[in-house]
C-alpha cells in the first residue's frame, strides 16, 4: 500500500528553500471600481494596507444603499478573512470575490476583504499582523487628519460606514485569524473603531491529541487529516507543534484571561467537518468564560459546504445577517 502524500492531496510541491509551488492557478476576478453593470449587486476597489509587507484589501460597497428618513443609512463594516488553509486564495480569487459581493449586498454592509500574506512563505503570526494592519487602516479612515486610502475605498467607509459597528468575519483558517486578532486587538488603540462582534465560520483549530471527529473523518475525501496536519506544519512557527496557542486555544496561557472580554460571537459549523469537535470545544470555553455566543451547528454538511452549495450559502448568510442586524 502506498503512503498517503499530503502534498499531492493539496496540489502543492515543497521547495528546498521552504516555499511551496502551487500546482493549480486559481481563477481571479478584478475589482469593479465605480463601474456598475446590469445585475451587479456591489462595486469594489483595491487599497494598500501596508507598503512594506505588500498587503492589500478589496473594499465592497452595495449598489443599493438602504435609506432612513430620505438619507442614506450608515452601514456596518465587515472585515473579512478568507479561508484556504493558510496557503491558498486571496481577495482577488474569483470564489472569494463572489462571496464578498454576495455578502455586501445581502446584509447589506461595507466589506473589507483582507489579502493577508500566505504560508509557508510567511508563517504565523504574520497573518495576525496583517489583520492588525487591516483594523488600523479602517480606523484611520475615520480620523480627520488621515487621507490614507482616500483615492481607494477609504472614502466609501467615511461616507457610508458606521465605525461603531465593525465585525470581524473569518472562514476556516480565517476564523482562526478572527479569534486571535480579537485577542490582540485588546492591546491596540482602535478608537473610534469599535468591534461589535466576531463571526467564525467553521474556524480552523488544531491540537496534538486527536479528537473523535478528527478520527471519524481522517480519510475524508475532500479534507483528509494528514492534509490538515500539513496545513499546520506549513503555517506554524518553526519548531512548534499543533499545541501552540495559535492552533490550540485550549492550552493554558494569558489569552484565556483576555478571552473573557472578547465580546459577542457567532460560530458556525457542520458535523461532517473533522474540526467540529474543536469548534464546539471553543464555544464551550467561551461560554464558560461569560462570552455571549450564538452557535449554529448543523448535523449535515462538510467543511466548506457553503462555498459550493447555494442553499447552505444562503443559510449561512442569513445567520450572519441576523447576527449583525
Amino acid at each position: 500500500m502506498s503512503k498517503f502524500n499530503a502534498y499531492e492531496a493539496l496540489k502543492i510541491l515543497p521547495n528546498p528553500d521552504g516555499t511551496i509551488t502551487r500546482l493549480i492557478k486559481l481563477p481571479e476576478a478584478p475589482a469593479t471600481a465605480d463601474v456598475q453593470t446590469p445585475g451587479q449587486s456591489a462595486i469594489s476597489k483595491d487599497v494598500i494596507l501596508n507598503d512594506q509587507t505588500k498587503t492589500w484589501a478589496r473594499v465592497y460597497l452595495p449598489v443599493k444603499l438602504p435609506s432612513n428618513d430620505q438619507s442614506v443609512a450608515k452601514l456596518p463594516i465587515v472585515i473579512y478573512f478568507h479561508g484556504g488553509g493558510w496557503i491558498d486564495f486571496s481577495s482577488n480569487s474569483a470564489i472569494i470575490h463572489h462571496t464578498c459581493n454576495n455578502l455586501t449586498a445581502e446584509i447589506p454592509a461595507l466589506v473589507v476583504s483582507v489579502a493577508y500574506r500566505l504560508a509557508p512563505e510567511n508563517r504565523l503570526p504574520a497573518q495576525y499582523d496583517d489583520a492588525s494592519d487591516a483594523l488600523l487602516w479602517v480606523k484611520n479612515q475615520f480620523i480627520p487628519t488621515s487621507d490614507d486610502g482616500a483615492a481607494g475605498g477609504g472614502d466609501w467607509l467615511r461616507e457610508f460606514g458606521d465605525v461603531t459597528r465593525c465585525y470581524l468575519y473569518g472562514v476556516s483558517n480565517g476564523g482562526n485569524i478572527v479569534f486571535n486578532e480579537a485577542l490582540r486587538a485588546m492591546d491596540i488603540d482602535l478608537s473610534p473603531l469599535k468591534i461589535a462582534g466576531l463571526i467564525m465560520n467553521q474556524p480552523m483549530f488544531g491540537g496534538e491529541e486527536r479528537t473523535k471527529s478528527e478520527l471519524k473523518w481522517a480519510t475524508d475525501e475532500l479534507l483528509p487529516l494528514p492534509a490538515v496536519d500539513l496545513y499546520w506544519e506549513l503555517a506554524l512557527p518553526p519548531g512548534t507543534n499543533r499545541n501552540h496557542r495559535y492552533s490550540n486555544p485550549m492550552v493554558d496561557g494569558p489569552h484565556k484571561e483576555k478571552m473573557k472580554s472578547i465580546g459577542r460571537c457567532l460560530v458556525i459549523g457542520f458535523d461532517g467537518d473533522g474540526m467540529i469537535d474543536r469548534q464546539q470545544d471553543l464555544v464551550q470555553m467561551l461560554v464558560l468564560n461569560g462570552v455571549p455566543v450564538e452557535a449554529r451547528f448543523d448535523d449535515f454538511g462538510f467543511h466548506g459546504i457553503d462555498m459550493v452549495d447555494p442553499r447552505r450559502n444562503a443559510a449561512v448568510t442569513k445567520f450572519i445577517k441576523d447576527f449583525i442586524i
